[in-house]
C-alpha cells in the first residue's frame, strides 16, 4: 500500500502554488507550462526544448535561441500566459512558437493554426488575424518562408490555406 501511495504522489507531479502557475522543485518557484496548450502540441515544444537543451550542452551556435524559443512557447519566460494575451509580449510568444515548431518539423511545414491552436486552446480561430500578422513580419526578416500549394508567397496577400516552413535566417 505504501507503494502505491508513491506512485501517486509522484504521478502528481512536482508541487504547485494554489493559483496553478508556477510549480516549486526544491524550495524554487518555477513558471508552469500554460495548461492551456493541448498536448500533441505541449509534446513537441517539449521535444524541441530538450532537443535545444541537448544542442547548449554541444555548444552549438543557435543552441540558446533555440531554449528561450521553446520555454517561452510553452509559457514557461516572457508574458504569463495566465494575463492579457495582447501587445509586444504575447506577440514574442506567437513568434517563439512558431520559430519552435518550424525547427522541430523542420523536414515539413507547420500551418498558421498550429500556432493559434497551441496557444489558444478552444478559441484558436480569434488568434489566426496575429499569427499571420506576426508571421508576415517573421517572413519580412527571413526567419520563415510561407507558402502555398508549394511556392512561396507573401501571407498579406495570400487567400486561403498556406503552410510555414524554416526560412534560411531561422
Amino acid at each position: 500500500m505504501a507503494g502505491q501511495d508513491r506512485e501517486t504522489a509522484t504521478d502528481a507531479g512536482p508541487e504547485r502554488t494554489e493559483d496553478g502557475h508556477h510549480m516549486i522543485i526544491d524550495g524554487r518557484r518555477w513558471r508552469a507550462t500554460d495548461p492551456s496548450i493541448p498536448e500533441g502540441f505541449r509534446q513537441e515544444l517539449v521535444d524541441e526544448l530538450m532537443a535545444a537543451r541537448r544542442a547548449v550542452k554541444a555548444s552549438e551556435d543557435d543552441a540558446r535561441r533555440r531554449v528561450q524559443d521553446a520555454k517561452t512557447a510553452l509559457g514557461e519566460r516572457g508574458v504569463p500566459w495566465w494575463e492579457d494575451r495582447a501587445g509586444e509580449a504575447f506577440d514574442e510568444r506567437i513568434a517563439s512558437v512558431i520559430r519552435a515548431l518550424t525547427r522541430k518539423r523542420s523536414g515539413s511545414s507547420i500551418c498558421p493554426s498550429d500556432v493559434a491552436r497551441t496557444l489558444g486552446g478552444e478559441s484558436w480561430r480569434t488568434l489566426m488575424p496575429e499569427v499571420r500578422r506576426v508571421a508576415a513580419d517573421l517572413a519580412d526578416r527571413a526567419e520563415i518562408v510561407v507558402t502555398q500549394k508549394g511556392e512561396p508567397v507573401s501571407i498579406r496577400e495570400a487567400r486561403g490555406p498556406v503552410r510555414i516552413i524554416r526560412g534560411p535566417g531561422l
